[in-house]
């Protein structure tokens, strides 16, 4: 049987890993040391040329109908790992069949919930990692993408200010939907809940974390969350034909949440206006501040730096100037000399948006026990001589910040 590779860009390099090789016996040198989650899979990650992809033999009717459900999401622009291909075909070299392998880009500064656990979560920010879950799910619901085995485990979390972001990372029980109907919702909510209530007792029995979480309440917060959040984006609001600024509050409480009503129903007659939002779509704040700057990061993290652009502004007296111009001086100014500070060898270890959130937090820090306003920079050379080094990594330290 000849060796065949389904591609969205095809890399000649791929053609020269072993995969006459089962997964699990691939040479080290061919592999990168990532922090990688439970799964009933072999999953491993590799370095092709200045790409590092994430490869899952599986059987091959499922490697490419998860291919299909990857693709699609990438089309709409949901949070999920980026297909690169479907490896069929391979035999090994005493003539065995192997199974086909599924390849995705790896996601970077992106870590396991485990991962995340052992790196120093605290309780408090325990409900964060839920949070980020939460709206990933309300996020594929709206899209009309039924998931059917949410998990921690089919989830990587980047951080994202200070809460984090989640993405999905296995789509084979997947599939995209003009709709999805309330009984589906309510289908991955419970088995979400019943697969993080596992997961979060196997974490505590497995002594990997220190953390006494209590598994029932965070699912249950859960399950709250993902209903409260669920109502704001979608419920139908009436009032009366006098109070139409409440159409505006409305779109207000959603860009709060990070999101963008693309489109509105507005009903009324001589006395009531009914009002739903049908389109719904997240990233407000990232989009706007891509707009202004072309930088690409996590909602909060946009919604942060976006508040560091208005103090600028505010100080250097430039509200007369397009809030582009302003944009562009504050990221010549300010956001890239900062960025720039971050020396070589720990670039790898934090994404430039989060490590500029955290020099913010850090200068407020430094401002109160100075008790008076701390330059940024003095506080960005303070963070990374006295907290970088010892914070943990986003990721690997064999593994470079993407170019």
């Amino acid at each position: 049987m000849a060796l065949q590779l389904v591609a969205s860009r095809t890399d000649p390099a791929l053609f020269r890993l072993p995969w006459r090789t089962p997964l699990a016996e691939w040479p080290e040198w061919h592999l990168v040391p990532l922090p990688r989650g439970l799964s009933r899979h072999v999953v491993r990650v590799v370095r092709v040329n200045r790409q590092f992809l994430a490869i899952k033999e599986t059987e091959e009717p499922i490697a490419l109908r998860e291919y299909d459900v990857l693709r699609d999401l990438q089309r709409i622009h949901q949070p999920a790992v980026v297909p690169r291909g479907v490896v069929t075909g391979r035999v090994s070299t005493d003539g065995e069949p192997l199974p086909a392998a599924l390849i995705t880009e790896h996601l970077h500064y992106s870590l396991p919930y485990r991962t995340v656990f052992q790196h120093g979560l605290s309780l408090e920010q325990a409900p964060a990692l839920v949070d980020a879950l939460v709206v990933l799910l309300v996020r594929l619901h709206l899209a009309g993408f039924y998931w059917g085995d949410v998990s921690l485990s089919n989830t990587l979390f980047r951080r994202n200010a200070e809460g984090f972001a989640a993405y999905l990372v296995d789509a084979e029980t997947g599939e995209l939907r003009e709709r999805i109907s309330d009984a589906l919702r309510e289908h991955d909510v419970t088995v979400g809940s019943e697969n993080i209530f596992a997961e979060l007792m196997d974490l505590k029995a497995s002594g990997e974390t220190e953390l006494d979480v209590d598994a029932l309440a965070v699912v249950a917060q859960l399950q709250e969350r993902y209903h409260a959040l669920w109502q704001e984006l979608t419920a139908v609001e009436e009032f009366g034909v006098d109070e139409l600024y409440r159409v505006e509050q409305r779109i207000a409480r959603l860009n709060d949440l990070g999101f963008d009503v693309d489109e509105l129903e507005v009903r009324s007659d001589s006395e009531r206006v009914r009002i739903q939002p049908k389109v719904v779509e997240a990233g407000h704040h990232r989009r706007e501040l891509n707009e202004l700057t072309g930088l690409d990061v996590e909602d909060s993290q946009a919604r942060r730096l976006l508040g560091d652009l208005a103090a600028f502004t505010a100080h250097r007296q430039l509200s007369h100037l397009p809030r582009r111009v302003a944009a562009r001086r504050w990221l010549a100014q300010v956001y890239t000399p900062i960025v720039d500070m971050l020396p070589e060898e720990l670039a790898g270890k934090i994404a430039p948006a989060q490590y500029f959130h955290e020099v913010l937090e850090h200068r407020w820090y430094l401002s109160e026990q100075a008790g008076h306003e701390v330059d940024i920079f003095d506080s960005a050379a303070d963070y990374v001589a006295t907290v970088l080094p010892g914070r943990p990594s986003d990721t690997s330290g064999a593994l470079p910040p993407p170019s």
